[in-house]
């Protein structure tokens, strides 16, 4: 019988995600398994738990590494803080956006939403007259929307959300690690994100974050979360504390994995790796420019971490993505919606942030492109 994992090759990650992964966290990954409540564990629980803290920007005890995906992460705000009737207005300019609004309609809430043309930052004066005109329960965005790259004002958001008096939730699945983040000053009360892109961990971990406001709404729910797995109520009580309390069998080396991943930001200086991912996206478009290829998001607004270019004119999609990866073993990303066979989208997330990253992608592309 043939072992599939024999065909695995080694492929340069430079979509939008996942992203490398370093040989140091492969090691991590791969160390004896303990068990769930073992003291030695227990101590590696705590520390990602103060990692997360800094890389985030806030001092908030609920600062957890949900077991999951990203998704997951969006599911545990989602369903932890609402209600039905809950009046949540969701801003949209691309997929994980409409996501957000499919996940709180599910919930019973009372949905308004915000959409945005795609590639474009969202509108604060249209935002401010929304919030003027209606008292919401949650205002939800997506930072740093994966599908387009595009980087939304977060920080300007918090403040007419402050204003409104809602909670604000806030996806950082792609802007963790590699953009900079202060939760607390912008005045972010639920915050999601995703091992598997700046933090350059394998998939299966959400951290997330809730502030004091947000575990007031939690403590004062008049219905029982309807989700028993991603029960932030129960799932603390096996977070902290000196008696641990078992919820579900936590996934103990992906956890060791994301502990190294936080680690090396660290080591690094998170500083340095936020301006090291802004030096490889300057880079990258110093040679796109080169090649005549052009960026699809305004300067202002683009992300550094994930680059959507323009297809050129009588070049396939697929055809271009098969062959990078046929070929060279390099992956790239694919537009999505209404950007589908439109735009490539280019990471350089975490461990794929590097010079020769990208001198390998333009090598290829030189003979592909052809």
């Amino acid at each position: 019988m043939e072992n599939q994992l024999s065909n695995i090759n080694n492929v340069l990650l430079m979509g939008p995600g996942p992203s490398c992964v370093s040989e140091s966290v492969y090691e991590a990954l791969s160390k004896p398994t303990l068990g769930h409540l073992d003291p030695s564990f227990i101590e590696i629980m705590d520390g990602i738990k103060e990692f997360l803290k800094e890389l985030m920007g806030t001092n908030n005890l609920l600062t957890i590494p949900v077991s999951g995906t990203g998704s997951a992460g969006m599911e545990t705000c989602f369903v932890n803080l609402i209600e039905p009737g809950d009046r949540v207005l969701i801003l949209i300019n691309g997929v994980f956006g409409t996501r957000m609004e499919d996940i709180a309609n599910r919930l019973g809430a009372e949905v308004d939403s915000m959409t945005f043309e795609w590639g474009k930052v969202v509108d604060l004066d249209l935002i401010k007259q929304k919030l003027l005109s209606k008292k919401y329960d949650i205002v939800s965005v997506v930072h740093a929307e994966t599908s387009t790259g595009v980087c939304n004002p977060v920080d300007k958001i918090g403040e007419l959300v402050k204003e409104n008096g809602a909670l604000y939730l806030v996806d950082c699945v792609t802007s963790l690690g590699g953009l900079n983040l202060r939760m607390d000053e912008w005045h972010i009360d639920a915050l999601y994100s995703g091992t598997q892109k700046c933090l350059s961990c394998p998939p299966g971990l959400s951290p997330v974050s809730f502030s004091e406001n947000a575990l007031k709404k939690l403590s004062n729910r008049s219905t029982k979360v309807p989700n028993w797995y991603l029960d932030l109520s129960l799932i603390t009580k096996y977070w902290s504390g000196n008696s641990r309390a078992y919820h579900h069998t936590a996934p103990i080396n992906m956890l060791y994995g994301l502990y190294q991943a936080c680690f090396n930001i660290m080591d690094e200086g998170m500083n340095n790796v936020i301006n090291r991912h802004m030096e490889m996206h300057l880079e990258l478009k110093k040679e796109l420019d080169q090649l005549n290829l052009k960026l699809f998001v305004e300067k202002e607004y683009r992300l550094p971490m994930l680059n959507s270019i323009i297809i050129p004119e009588g070049k396939n999609d697929l055809e271009i993505r098969s062959r990078l990866l046929k070929e060279f073993n390099i992956e790239i990303g694919g537009g999505l919606g209404p950007l589908a066979g439109k735009i490539w989208r280019i990471g350089l997330m975490g461990e794929t942030a590097k010079n020769e990253s990208i001198q390998k992608l333009m090598d290829a592309f030189r003979i592909v492109l052809n």
